[in-house]
């Protein structure tokens, strides 16, 4: 018995990213189910157009967005994408073979990052392995905001998908600047709220160890200028995080 699948999308602002995004799972998706937070663009305009169910839902969070997104998907097999995201062909098939013969819980697979126009290989980023093909009762979205995460609950065994998931990041570097500042505050907040301390001196060595780490450690060398960028920009965020937390701990505005 072929099963049936819903593919969820939360979105806010996509019009650049949504429409490849859901063209890229039409071969595969029994419903497109968009979650968006009040988009001010085309977003709902596109997806709409291309057949999506279209639920506006006030965003509380990445995961708190994610696993009510969840809950409210048509079916109990649920594929889980970010709007920058596309399925290669050989990942839908892929998934179409797994819909085909359902053999575990949950299914994982590789993601290939886009920076600014060049594939990234290397530099931590890559092969990136995600689990978004899951059964609704085999886990929940975890992790810490802004970086969430599938978690499967104990005893679930995960296959593993082939093909890329495909991720168009940034398209400019002032996006991924951008991107740094954003997350950055929320992630400073949320470990201000579980009362994390010692940020005056993360803030200097954290920042050289993330740069190391991507650059040479995980070969960001080979990537050329992009993985540069990217430990560059990398230790920058870590730096910048941990700075926001500093003055939130001295109780100064971020």
């Amino acid at each position: 018995m072929v099963i049936q699948l819903s593919v969820v999308i939360i979105t806010f602002n996509e019009e650049r990213n949504i429409g490849r995004c859901i063209d890229s799972v039409l071969s595969i998706a029994d419903e497109v189910l968009v979650v968006d937070s009040f988009s001010t663009d085309r977003t709902k305009e596109i997806a709409t157009a291309k057949g999506a169910r279209f639920v506006e839902h006030k965003f509380d969070g990445h995961i708190e967005q994610k696993n009510w997104a969840k809950s409210i998907a048509s079916f109990d097999y649920v594929l889980s994408l970010d709007a920058d995201e596309a399925l290669t062909p050989e990942l839908a098939a892929s998934i179409q073979k797994a819909k085909e013969n359902w053999q575990y819980e949950a299914y994982a697979m590789n993601r290939l990052t886009n920076y600014c126009g060049t594939w990234v290989h290397h530099s931590s980023w890559y092969p990136d392995t995600k689990t978004r093909l899951f059964t609704k009762q085999s886990g929940d979205w975890g992790g810490q905001n802004p970086h969430d995460r599938f978690i499967v609950k104990n005893g679930v065994k995960t296959g593993k998908l082939e093909g890329d998931l495909l991720h168009y990041s940034y398209y400019t570097i002032d996006d991924h600047r951008k991107q740094i500042d954003k997350f950055s505050t929320i992630s400073a907040n949320m470990m201000h709220q579980k009362g994390k301390k010692g940020a005056a001196l993360k803030m200097w060595y954290k920042p050289i160890a993330r740069f190391i780490k991507i650059y040479l450690i995980h070969k960001g060398f080979l990537d050329g200028k992009a993985g540069f960028l990217i430990a560059k920009l990398s230790a920058y965020a870590v730096y910048l995080k941990y700075f926001k937390l500093n003055q939130l701990n001295h109780e100064k505005p971020i």
